[in-house]
């Protein structure tokens, strides 16, 4: 039969409220009485009724994170980095994929599997920012991304705008003139890609560089096969450039593999930065530099936010938070 408090409380001389009490974390029990009850639990290899505890205090011990894409590296990357802080925490996180498709991310927010968990973590990619008021939800959640801002809920996003700038700032500082773009979004307004173009427009104006939309690549996808195939329509209609600008690692590592079928040499000919600081940028030939926004601060402090929340510890008014990001300098852009 299953060990039970009754049977630790018996083998270690103590009442069944101090087992709990040891087994909860209690702070007020004293250092032998916590010593015999955890060596009592070792001997009779008890195991805590989460359920039965989950039911007591009204929580799941579990967390919800939703994610667009995880074929992209950097949803993969970012859940692989979630899950690590939440086990810390003593938490487990249950995965979901929206496929970036607004109408499967708004049935998420009102699924009735959210209910086996205490909160959720969510990257939008396909709602915007018109669709702020669903995020109203009875449940604690944090947002991620750049889809929606200002919401009723905690933010925790990366300063793309900024970073941006910083990359192409750094190809200007190694005297690229012609600096060409890949990943930008037709018409886009918010999100990722726009808040990126943005970033390399303002570090073109304040080089006095202009700006040629000719040397512009448009996706609508952030594979591989998007930054190879936009990158071989500019090669294909002679776009001249001295230097690449990706939107992110993927679409900068599709584009340099073209560059390097089609003869151009990185960086000799044409220097390459990418934008997500994937593990794998690292191991490309040449390996990619590329600007690290800040995905392991945004893990750890969206599970933290989160944890906050449903715990009651954090304000009542919904915060933004922004992470710091750094460039990466590896072969495909080395400084001069």
């Amino acid at each position: 039969m299953a060990v039970t408090l009754h049977d630790v409380a018996a083998a270690a001389g103590v009442s069944i409220k101090t087992v709990s009490n040891v087994i909860n974390d209690y702070p007020h029990i004293r250092p032998a009485t916590r010593a015999k009850v955890e060596a009592a639990i070792a001997e009779l290899d008890y195991t805590p009724n989460l359920t039965a505890r989950n039911l007591r205090s009204g929580r799941t011990g579990a967390i919800a994170l939703a994610l667009p894409d995880l074929s992209l590296a950097y949803f993969a990357e970012l859940a692989a980095e979630v899950i690590r802080e939440a086990e810390a925490a003593g938490v487990v996180v249950l995965v979901e994929q929206t496929g970036a498709d607004r109408d499967r991310e708004l049935e998420l927010l009102r699924s009735p599997r959210l209910k086996l968990t205490d909160g959720l973590i969510f990257s939008p990619l396909g709602m915007g920012q018109e669709d702020v008021a669903a995020l109203e939800v009875p449940y604690p959640m944090v947002v991620l991304g750049e889809r929606i801002f200002d919401g009723p809920a905690d933010h925790v996003t990366m300063r793309n705008v900024e970073a941006a700038r910083a990359a192409t700032e750094y190809l200007i500082a190694q005297g690229r003139r012609r600096i060409a773009l890949v990943g930008a979004h037709e018409g886009e307004v918010l999100g990722s890609a726009a808040l990126r173009l943005r970033g390399y427009r303002d570090a073109l104006k304040a080089a006095g560089i202009p700006y040629d939309d000719d040397i512009v690549g448009y996706t609508t996808l952030w594979h591989r096969a998007n930054g190879a195939d936009s990158m071989r329509e500019l090669l294909a209609r002679g776009a001249e450039f001295d230097a690449v600008f990706g939107l992110n690692d993927t679409l900068a590592l599709g584009a340099m593999r073209v560059l390097q079928e089609a003869g151009r040499r990185v960086p000799e000919d044409v220097a390459v930065v990418g934008f997500d600081g994937l593990d794998e940028a690292a191991y490309s030939i040449p390996s990619l530099t590329t600007v690290d926004p800040g995905r392991e601060w945004i893990a750890k402090t969206a599970v933290a936010t989160l944890l906050e929340r449903i715990a009651g510890k954090a304000d009542a008014a919904p915060r933004t938070l922004f992470g710091e990001f750094r460039i990466l300098e590896r072969e495909s852009a080395p400084a001069v």
